[in-house]
């Protein structure tokens, strides 16, 4: 996975802006990633200590958010731990949600070991099996867009996994204060 994109600048510009979505994070890396992104807005709900948990999560928040956008930002351990959820998403077929898998091939959660991506899984190949026809990689700067765009689109689950270097992710402090995080992402809920 040597010459991969650096994720400081990757994930920002495949996420672009968050505005009208509304945003689940998986632990980690794809939480501080996009603690930074969004300087920790109200429609960007970062799990901490729910590892496995972010597309479940996502799915249910599509469901019941029909009208709205839903992202879920999530990395490769985090998924691996939970990857029969692709399956229900799959099944389901929820127009709004896209998940972006960022893989570094470690656990960043845990203490760095590497993850089963490093040893050959494929997250994609994962996405497809289990029934999301919309999917692709990104491993270069010049398929970042195209990335973007498939995030974007509104007519079918996607799946976009970002291939990044191990390079430690972007550092923005966030708060730990559930009660205020679950007011704020009600109130961009609109509930």
């Amino acid at each position: 996975m040597d010459n991969l994109l650096d994720r400081k600048d990757a994930v920002p510009a495949i996420v672009g802006d968050i505005t009208g979505k509304l945003v689940i994070t998986g632990l980690a890396g794809p939480a501080q990633d996009m603690a930074a992104h969004t300087d920790n807005a109200d429609n960007c709900f970062m799990l901490g200590g729910a590892m496995g948990a972010a597309v479940s999560m996502g799915l249910g928040l599509a469901l019941a958010q029909p009208e709205r956008k839903v992202l879920v930002v999530t990395g490769d351990g985090e998924l691996l731990m939970n990857m029969g959820a692709l399956a229900v998403v799959a099944a389901m077929q929820p127009r709004n949600l896209s998940i972006l898998c960022i893989d570094n091939a470690h656990y960043g959660e845990t203490g760095y070991q590497p993850s089963h991506t490093a040893l050959g899984t494929d997250l994609e190949g994962v996405a497809k099996a289990s029934g999301i026809a919309t999917t692709m990689t990104v491993t270069a700067q010049e398929d970042i867009a195209s990335g973007k765009a498939l995030l974007d689109r509104d007519d079918a689950p996607v799946f976009v996994l970002l291939r990044v270097s191990k390079a430690a992710s972007a550092r923005q402090p966030r708060s730990w204060d559930a009660v205020d995080r679950k007011n704020a992402f009600m109130r961009a809920i609109g509930a």
